[in-house]
């Protein structure tokens, strides 16, 4: 994979605008008021959890042995993910939560397992 690909700042930037433009439009229905909060809080949380999401599944592919190392980090994470998700929606306020947080689970989940899986292969212990 090359080095623009595995860049942390263009994950982070795409995970930001991305997913905080879902939740505007996921919360569109609700005029203005709803969307931009919506928008901030999902852009700001998915750029936080795409830092930690690519460092920490990075971490744990390094520390686990054998096939775990390529099941459990996107496990872990995509458990941790829904629940960070959708409590913070839900102190936001977000009016549609299950709509707005949909979509960035799926990707974040998604991302965790292929992510994962690039990973260089680990040499046998």
């Amino acid at each position: 994979m090359s080095q623009t690909a595995r860049s942390t700042p263009l994950h982070v930037a795409v995970a930001f605008v991305a997913m905080g433009g879902w939740a505007a439009f996921a919360n569109s229905a609700h005029g203005p008021r709803a969307m931009l909060p919506a928008f901030l809080v999902q852009g700001a949380l998915s750029a936080v959890l795409m830092l930690l999401l690519k460092r920490g599944l990075e971490a744990l592919y390094a520390r686990l042995p054998g096939p775990a190392a390529r099941i459990a980090p996107p496990l872990i994470s995509c458990t941790l993910i829904a629940g960070v998700l959708s409590a913070v929606h839900a102190l936001a306020g977000t009016p549609e939560l299950l709509r707005t947080v949909a979509l960035p689970w799926t990707a974040s989940t998604l991302y965790a397992f292929v992510y994962t899986a690039t990973l260089p292969a680990k040499e046998p212990r």
